[in-house]
């Protein structure tokens, strides 16, 4: 038995200790949005967060997963860096094919967490393997910048209010 917490929901499967992840989410627990890519870990179709961090899910054994927090593109809405993102890409029409975005939307929301005003470079080395098929990275930067954008318009006002 497997103990996993995703979405904040506790879940006890009867599942293989060395399950993808991945499979574990769709197959198992019925949640579609993380999508299957490459298999290997390189494409970032799969990206989820475990405990704030992306990780590939497609790799990452169900066993490594358990006893951690869990979020998927199902769910990241529900954060404040979430809510930003999934505004900036609906605002800038980021996807196109849209296949890769749960896991770009993912690693975005998880930039944005740990640096809240990303360089470029910051941008670059956070979305690397990352990849869209459709070429979409010129509006995904784009994207990651007007919800950083917001971020910094949200705490100036709220130390606008707090001085006053």
């Amino acid at each position: 038995m497997v103990k996993l917490n995703v979405n904040g929901k506790q879940h006890t499967l009867d599942i293989p200790n060395d399950m993808p992840l991945l499979w574990t989410l769709r197959d198992v627990l019925s949640m579609t949005g993380t999508k299957f890519g490459c298999g290997q870990g390189l494409c970032g179709a799969c990206t989820i967060q475990i405990d704030g961090q992306p990780t590939r899910s497609c790799i990452t054994p169900v066993s490594a997963a358990a006893g951690k927090r869990i979020t998927t593109i199902e769910a990241i809405g529900n954060t404040t860096a979430g809510k930003r993102i999934q505004a900036a890409w609906l605002a800038l029409d980021v996807p196109q094919c849209g296949y890769c975005q749960s896991g770009q939307i993912m690693s975005a929301t998880a930039l944005l967490v740990a640096k809240p005003s990303p360089s470029d470079a910051d941008i670059d080395d956070a979305m690397a393997g990352n990849i869209c098929r459709c070429g979409t990275y010129p509006r995904i930067r784009a994207g990651i910048r007007k919800a950083a954008g917001a971020a910094s318009v949200a705490a100036s006002s709220t130390s606008d209010q707090t001085e006053a």
